[in-house]
């Protein structure tokens, strides 16, 4: 596929950067009487080009509305918002040709095949006819057999690869995937994660990827950012984010049923359904040894051992834990 009508990007000191929000917020006016809702508090972020960038938070933290402004859907409140070099109030038509995204939502045309949708919207971003793949795309996301059928003929699992489809007609440099596999079945999944490898390391494609899925976070993206309650609480790369998180879970074995559970300072423990107890403890201020000797202490003798490292989601509670935590204060 070819470039956008939008043309390269500009030469502005951002030439890193894919995306480059800073002091981005956005406050929904009161309806009803109800006070106005901060749904974004001075976002500062970058994704860099060619990543693949994770941005994580619970339901309500910002993350659609964040989305959403980068698709020139929602009018950020204040701040700036530049994709590919392009800052979105001075070159708005450039800014929105760099950047794809498939939303959360099927809002599909019912009458449309999808051949005649990706003409469509390839219509709507000026892209030539000569220079149009719609029937590539189609292709590529396993909807060659489909390219005529009517899309209220199409499986909830077509739809969402019409929308990938949809987000790729006008080959933009940024691709942002909007909880792309909620509800989706493993094969659909699946080809959905080889597309998106492909388009990053074959064709350079920056990739900006919302989930609820952390484990697929984790194997996927490069980066990642963590929003929580309009407001960025971490970013960094994947493998640092687990770094930070010093908890360990020493999962004992017992040799026999025990109600016993080891106790001391630093140390949570809990009984697991199969009979094995987990002990819970911060690498930093407890050895392995001493939760050994408190599990000694408390008579429980060892058959078997084995340690569990935080994963992502362990990061991601403890993140938005301590952020609430703070403002609270």
């Amino acid at each position: 596929m070819h470039g956008n009508g939008g043309g390269d990007s500009v030469d502005n000191g951002t030439a890193g950067d894919a995306i480059r929000i800073e002091g981005l917020t956005k406050t929904y006016a009161g309806r009803g009487g109800q006070p106005a809702k901060e749904a974004l508090r001075g976002v500062d972020l970058t994704v860099p080009r060619g990543s693949v960038f994770g941005l994580l938070g619970p339901n309500g933290a910002g993350k659609s509305t964040l989305i959403n402004i980068l698709a020139g859907l929602v009018v950020k409140s204040s701040g700036s918002v530049r994709i590919w070099g392009w800052d979105q109030d001075v070159n708005p038509r450039q800014s929105r040709a760099s950047i794809g995204v498939m939303p959360q939502e099927l809002n599909l045309d019912p009458f449309f095949t999808p051949r005649g949708a990706l003409e469509v919207q390839a219509g709507l971003y000026g892209v030539p006819k000569a220079r149009r793949r719609s029937d590539e795309i189609l292709r590529m996301v396993g909807l060659e057999d489909k390219a005529d059928a009517y899309a209220r003929t199409l499986s909830g699992g077509m739809r969402r690869r019409l929308l990938l489809a949809k987000a790729l007609v006008h080959a933009p440099h940024v691709l942002v995937l909007d909880e792309p596999t909620a509800g989706v079945d493993i094969e659909l999944r699946q080809m959905l994660w080889e597309n998106v490898r492909r388009l990053n390391e074959e064709r350079g494609m920056t990739v900006i990827l919302t989930t609820h899925y952390l484990e697929e976070a984790e194997e996927m993206c490069g980066e990642i950012a963590i929003i929580d309650d309009g407001a960025v609480v971490a970013r960094d790369r994947t493998s640092s984010l687990l770094g930070q998180i010093d908890a360990r879970t020493m999962v004992i074995q017992p040799e026999e049923h025990t109600d016993a559970l080891p106790s001391g300072p630093g140390l949570e423990a809990e009984r697991r359904e199969d009979g094995s107890i987990a002990v819970t403890y911060h690498a930093g201020q407890t050895g392995a040894e001493r939760v050994l000797d408190a599990v000694r202490s408390a008579g429980i003798r060892i058959a078997d051992v084995r340690t569990e490292q935080a994963d992502l989601e362990d990061v991601f509670l403890s993140l938005t834990r301590g952020a609430h935590h703070r403002r609270s204060a």
